[in-house]
């Protein structure tokens, strides 16, 4: 007889495993069974509550979508004003919590997924309008009609600091990669241009 209880803390066992598991190999190229031994169980356990990789996969990215907007919108209640908020997302997006070394690989290949598994692309372009959403709120105080266009280089740009980081090695350091966004946005405050 199962234990009552259990399935939640195993399915938060088995998605925290995907994430290391995925971080630790750089790739998609991980079994349910590397997984599943690392969260301390059966694969079939695993194959019981997920049914595949794909699906962990897919749950272990929710998991750290979620993580990521509770810390941005924790941050935001913190600050007030545009430049404060906008700061504030910046940091969210680099923190310890969300810029380490299984996050990050966990996120490229997120966007690997994305180009051929409809419900990855889907959770991807959530998470894009809902930081370009934040992103515009904060910078139309700022820049005016130049709002989306910068709103779109600092989306490219933590996008593209995540992969530079994916293929360094290391601990991540997110004190130099807010201060290598800062230096385009001040550029872009400045109407300066990139």
């Amino acid at each position: 007889m199962p234990k009552l209880g259990m399935e939640p803390i195993r399915k938060a066992a088995l998605v925290k495993a995907t994430i290391v598991e995925i971080g630790r190999s750089g790739s998609l190229d991980v079994t349910v069974s590397q997984i599943a031994k690392r969260a301390g169980m059966s694969s079939a356990l695993a194959h019981h509550y997920f049914g595949g990789k794909e699906a962990m996969f897919l749950a272990a990215m929710r998991h750290v979508l979620s993580l990521y907007g509770a810390e941005v919108r924790g941050a935001l209640l913190a600050v007030d004003g545009p430049e404060q908020r906008l700061m504030a997302i910046l940091r969210a997006s680099f923190s310890p919590a969300n810029f380490r070394r299984e996050v990050v690989g966990a996120w490229l290949n997120f966007y690997v997924l994305a180009q051929t598994v409809p419900e990855a692309r889907r959770l991807l372009a959530v998470y894009q309008r809902r930081l370009r959403s934040n992103l515009l709120f904060c910078l139309r105080p700022l820049v005016d009609d130049r709002a989306g266009a910068v709103a779109d280089g600092l989306g490219a740009l933590i996008d593209g600091v995540y992969l530079r980081e994916a293929l360094k090695g290391g601990t991540p350091d997110g004190g130099a990669a807010v201060a290598t966004v800062l230096t385009y946005l001040d550029r872009q405050m400045k109407g300066a241009g990139a």
